[in-house]
């Protein structure tokens, strides 16, 4: 991938590259982005101005189908991970493949166990 991209995490590569940042106010936002348009660019655009880095968990091809059902996704997960790394609001895309990001999310807390267990504080 081109060097002005962001990068496109593993799991464990998300959680070494959110601990780089201990200190910073890392914003997360998830979803499937399928079918990218405008209104993601723009709600991708806000969520960065947020705090100083952005990190989107993006939905791995299963999880998607799981979601949108049998002929989804339209778009293959490295495309969309391509595409969303290509974005300027976006500092790391990261893969997950569960119902919802909570356990993504809790990986790459970097906050005491009671912030931890409370996810609306994140």
């Amino acid at each position: 991938m081109a060097d002005f991209c962001a990068p496109v995490l593993e799991r464990d590569e998300a959680v070494a590259w959110r601990a780089a940042r201990t200190g910073s106010t890392i914003v997360f936002t998830n979803g499937c982005f399928d079918v990218l348009h405008a209104g993601h660019v723009e709600y991708l655009t806000w969520a960065r101005r947020q705090g100083d880095a952005l990190i989107v968990g993006l939905n791995d091809d299963a999880s998607v189908r799981r979601l949108k059902g049998p002929q989804r996704p339209f778009v293959p997960y490295d495309d969309r991970a391509r595409i969303l790394a290509a974005l300027r609001p976006v500092d790391a895309v990261v893969r997950f493949s569960e119902a919802t990001p909570e356990a993504l999310i809790r990986a790459c807390l970097l906050y005491t166990s009671d912030a931890a267990d409370d996810l609306t504080r994140v």
